[in-house]
């Protein structure tokens, strides 16, 4: 037996690291990224900020102006604060450290965001999840019999969610945090394209956060996601978070953009014109079920037996998309294929693809 099989957990041993394809010469439709650049000048201004960014020097370790600007751009309510993170997979990490007691429980959806449950199982937490419906909506009253049985310290709840693209009706959400006897995340993660948010309702609910990124509006190479909250959520999260885990550069650029929101919003527009031009489409291919999307991205289900979504999903590899395979993981998931919106054009290849690869 080798010194790693000695030392490294057993559970991690067992468990699969998480999974990004190689998107090289495919068009990407994988990761629900904005397909779009920035308009050239925008993007000459951000060279600008980058050049004279002090790369010898360390992040100012409270990233307050970073800060400052996503209260003001994103509407943080007065009284709250907002932590960052590398990415919002950083933010789960620092929030599951803070609650992480010996015998705690953390609770979410099934299907959703992995790393919910994936960083459980990193801080020795027991992790439930309590299964979607078979069309994917939430089973309030499931639900909460389940919290009232397992006394989570923890809940995520995505919002839209991920990987099914659908938005929990927002009083059923409410139900969840008003019986939850410890903190309960909002994920928004795709909140721009659907509209709705709690981040206004901070002040309302004492055990409630909110937490977002701004991967999906153009952002996703620089790593930044955040959580907004009241002062004894973000400070007791800010002790467990690395030095420093907010580079110069991030910061720089990030605060530029913002600054320049309008921009994004209407990159964010386009794709959810797109969204509802694509999701028409697909709904008239013969052998493709397309769910309800309040995100960027399509859920789609092949229809067929056990093996079908995934021969169709190497079947648009080799006509050179990418899409997100799911079978294989949740039972619900069989033979779901995940669509990021991309332009125009990507969304045209994807459909004349899609109608090959059916056949």
């Amino acid at each position: 037996m080798s010194t790693a099989a000695k030392v490294i957990r057993p559970e991690i041993q067992a468990m699969h690291a998480y999974q990004v394809s190689d998107a090289t010469g495919l068009v990407k439709l994988d990761v629900m990224e904005s397909p779009y650049r920035l308009p050239e000048a925008l993007a000459a201004e951000i060279g600008q900020v980058v050049s004279n960014v002090a790369l010898n020097r360390y992040p100012v370790p409270t990233a307050h102006e970073l800060r400052a600007v996503i209260r003001d751009v994103m509407q943080v309510p007065p009284g709250c604060d907002v932590l960052l993170g590398n990415g919002s997979d950083e933010c789960i990490q620092y929030i599951t450290a803070a609650v992480a007691r010996e015998g705690a429980v953390v609770m979410a959806p099934a299907p959703s965001f992995a790393m919910f449950s994936m960083h459980a199982l990193f801080f020795r937490l027991r992790f439930v999840g309590v299964p979607l419906r078979d069309d994917f909506s939430l089973d309030t009253e499931a639900f909460l019999a389940a919290m009232a049985k397992e006394r989570p310290a923890l809940v995520w709840i995505a919002y839209p969610n991920n990987p099914t693209g659908n938005a929990f009706p927002a009083a059923d959400i409410e139900r969840i945090i008003r019986a939850a006897p410890g903190l309960v995340v909002i994920d928004e993660a795709y909140q721009p394209f659907a509209g709705a948010t709690f981040m206004p309702r901070l002040a309302e609910f004492e055990n409630m956060v909110v937490m977002r990124t701004v991967s999906k509006i153009g952002m996703a190479g620089l790593r930044l996601g955040y959580v907004c909250g009241r002062p004894e959520w973000i400070g007791s999260f800010n002790k467990t978070r690395s030095p420093f885990n907010i580079s110069v550069l991030t910061e720089a650029v990030a605060i530029k953009l913002l600054q320049n929101k309008p921009v994004l919003d209407a990159q964010a527009a386009k794709v959810l014109e797109e969204r509802e031009r694509v999701r028409a489409e697909l709904a008239r291919v013969p052998g493709l079920m397309v769910y309800p999307s309040a995100a960027n991205f399509l859920l789609t289900r092949v229809a067929g037996g056990k093996g079908a979504g995934t021969r169709v999903f190497e079947s648009l590899k080799a006509l050179g998309v990418l899409v997100k395979d799911f079978s294989g993981g949740y039972p619900q998931m069989e033979n779901c294929l995940r669509l990021t919106i991309g332009t125009p054009e990507e969304n045209r290849i994807l459909v004349v693809a899609l109608r090959e690869a059916l056949k």
